[in-house]
This record gives C-alpha cells, structure tokens and sequence, in this order.
C-alpha cells in the first residue's frame, strides 16, 4: 500500500518525496554539501576546519577578552563533538590562549591571539569572495528573506539560553 501523502507530493511536484519537509530538509543538506565545498577549499588552503574558523571569529569579536570554553563552544554555528581537540589545534598553532581561572578551576578561559588575529586578517578578503561565490548571486532582498526563513526553521530547536550568533 502506498502512503498517500507520499503521492500528494510527487505529484504536485513530480517528484518521489515523502513530504514537503522531506523535500526542504534535503534541498537544504544538498545546498550545504554544494557551498561547503567551496568553504572547505578556501579554508584548506590555510590549515583550518570550518569550525576551528568560527572559533578564531568569535573570539575576535570579543577581543581583548576571552570566552570560557563552554560558553564558546555553545556559541558554534555547528557543534563541536571534541571541543578539546579543536581548541588543541589552535592552541598548538598559536592562534589562541587557553587559562583556568584562579578563582574556579574548571572555567577554562579561550582567547584569540595577535597570530590569530593576524591569520584572519590575511584571509579576510578569501573569505568574503567565498560568500559571494557561494550566494552572491542573490539578490539582498532574497538573502534577507532566506535568512528569516532560516532562523523560522530553526528557532523551535534552538537552545534560548545559548543563542548562535547566527541569531544576533
């Protein structure tokens, strides 16, 4: 027996989806597979994860102050599965400073270096072409709608304590 939602939606868009929201979810995994590429090969090219950026970019919008690493870490547009791994890295690279605090010593806190600052600086202008390889050709007003569109989606599984900065 076949589901009848199932063929509501082929039909109407000649396609073989079994909801809309199967066909949005799998538009939205396949425009990310598509523009991540061009995100990985720019961030390849100077030794960095997309993630292990972001990090180095919110640091930098706090500078000169640091973040505690939970904080940091609940701020990732992605999560971080091995956020000690991922601050390693950095830190053995000298783009970052980690420091427990004297005053708790399970706050570790997370500071961008003048290295770091500097690796984002040279690559500020690789970064910006990126995006607009990636969504230049749309117009402002279709970012902006997509962007509210995205944060709808999204909002219901948010965490309110810990909003991303996507969220801003």
């Amino acid at each position: 027996m076949t589901n009848p939602a199932t063929q509501t939606v082929a039909a109407a868009g000649d396609r073989s989806f079994d909801s809309v929201e199967q066909e949005v979810f799998l538009n939205l995994w396949r425009t990310y597979d598509r523009l991540k590429a061009l995100e990985d090969d720019l961030f390849g090219r100077v030794g960095l994860s997309a993630q292990q950026y972001n990090t180095l970019r919110l640091l930098r919008s706090i500078y000169p102050d640091g973040m505690p690493t939970l904080m940091l870490g609940s701020r990732l547009i992605s999560r971080a599965p091995d956020m000690t791994r991922l601050l390693d890295r950095l830190e053995q690279r000298g783009l970052l400073v980690r420091e427990r605090k004297s005053e708790n010593r399970r706050v570790v806190e997370v500071q961008i270096t003048e290295n770091g600052l500097k690796l984002l600086d040279e690559i500020y202008e690789a970064v910006q072409e990126c995006h607009r390889q990636q969504l230049g050709h749309l117009s402002k007003k279709a970012l902006r709608e997509l962007s509210d569109l995205l944060r709808q989606a999204r909002q219901p599984h948010e965490d309110s304590m810990n909003p991303s900065v996507a969220d801003s």
